[in-house]
């Protein structure tokens, strides 16, 4: 999988996850996990925040 993000963005994930002594790649993996683990009990708005429909 590859995606593309702003390097600022970039750099600043990859040396919060240095800083914790941890690989990007697994922090990338344990999010996802969470995300799809969310998503499957219907709580995916936990993630972003509940949506309110305008009128």
């Amino acid at each position: 999988m590859r995606i593309r993000v702003e390097k600022e963005l970039r750099d600043a994930f990859v040396q919060s996850c240095r800083a914790q002594d941890r690989h990007a790649a697994d922090v990338l993996r344990d999010f996802m996990r969470a995300f799809t683990e969310k998503q499957l009990h219907g709580q995916g708005d936990l993630f972003f925040g509940s949506k309110e429909k305008q009128i």
